[in-house]
């Protein structure tokens, strides 16, 4: 357990290698209170000790000859390592947008046309232009997000940059610059 260190592993084999049970069973309260030296208490203490003692069993590798103060339970070495999540592995058109953005926009091309689908649709092309501005701020432009989004939907979803008046530069660069502010403010 390397959370206890290199010390605290040599005592427990030195322990191991006591004759007397006595003497092991003192050995091995004095690892348990170095150990809780170590380790940051919970609220239940016999908890706690209860804890320390299954780790101290653990490092020893269950091999220590000793009466436990309290009932020892076998952690299988197998099982401790949780089962590795799959990451889901789907090639993303335009990277800068990200998996997201595209649900939505695949999302609003399966929407009829109405007043909604209007409103959503300038939503995600405030968002796309924010996307944008975090990955590259030369290239923020109103023509590129409506490019953008008609080549995600095959022409489905057209918007007018000068009918459809997205976030400024301005304005965009400047929430960016707030937020950046505040974040240095907080450190």
């Amino acid at each position: 357990m390397p959370e206890y260190g290199r010390g605290v592993q040599q005592m427990v084999e030195h322990c191991k290698t006591l004759n007397n049970k006595d003497e092991r069973l003192r050995c091995a309260k004095s690892i348990i209170e170095t150990m809780a030296a170590m380790a940051e208490q919970t609220a239940d203490k016999e908890d706690f000790l209860k804890k320390l003692w299954n780790h101290l069993a653990a490092m020893a590798q269950y091999d220590l000859d000793i009466d436990y103060p309290v009932e020892i339970k076998r952690i299988d070495d197998e099982n401790t390592q949780p089962e590795k999540l799959p990451y889901p592995q789907k090639r993303i058109q335009k990277r800068n947008y990200g998996a997201i953005v595209e649900q939505f926009v695949d999302h609003l091309a399966d929407m009829e046309a109405n007043p909604l689908r209007d409103e959503l649709t300038i939503l995600v092309a405030n968002h796309m232009k924010r996307d944008l501005s975090n990955w590259s701020v030369d290239s923020m432009s109103d023509d590129k997000i409506a490019d953008d989004l008609a080549s995600y939907t095959q022409g489905k979803i057209q918007i007018d940059p000068s009918q459809h008046h997205l976030i400024s530069d301005g304005e965009l660069l400047c929430s960016r610059i707030s937020t950046s502010v505040k974040k240095k403010k907080k450190r």
